[in-house]
């Protein structure tokens, strides 16, 4: 099994991006929000992004055609954002909308080309 297809790699990369990216989005707050901020996206992104694989990985065998490319990154955009949203306002995360761009955005991405992946080896 290559580092493509290990869960385990998805869920740190999404942990280590996203995490990141939320601390940065959170710094002109003082501590410990920019840092709780970072870990609630850390790992809300680690689980969502092990879920959101295999959910992927199901739609793509169920799916052909132009559905079988547009319903994965579509599903993971509507997924991540409603999830996101929601966890980071109960966690009381002060720039919501600025930590959700970046984890939402690269969700979609990594749909798309992990989509296009299985496609291309199907």
């Amino acid at each position: 099994m290559g580092l493509w297809r290990s869960t385990l790699a998805h869920m740190a990369g999404g942990f280590a991006l996203q995490g990141g990216w939320a601390v940065f989005a959170n710094m002109a707050h003082p501590m410990p929000a920019p840092l709780i901020a970072g870990l609630v996206q850390g790992m809300v992104s680690a689980i969502v992004t092990l879920g959101l694989k295999h959910m992927i990985e199901a739609i793509s065998a169920r799916t052909t055609g132009l559905p079988g490319l547009v319903l994965p990154p579509l599903t993971t955009c509507i997924i991540s954002v409603t999830l996101l949203f929601t966890i980071h306002r109960l966690a009381g995360t002060p720039e919501v909308w600025a930590t959700l761009a970046f984890p939402s955005t690269i969700a979609t991405l990594y749909a798309a080309l992990y989509t296009f992946r299985l496609r291309s080896h199907q």
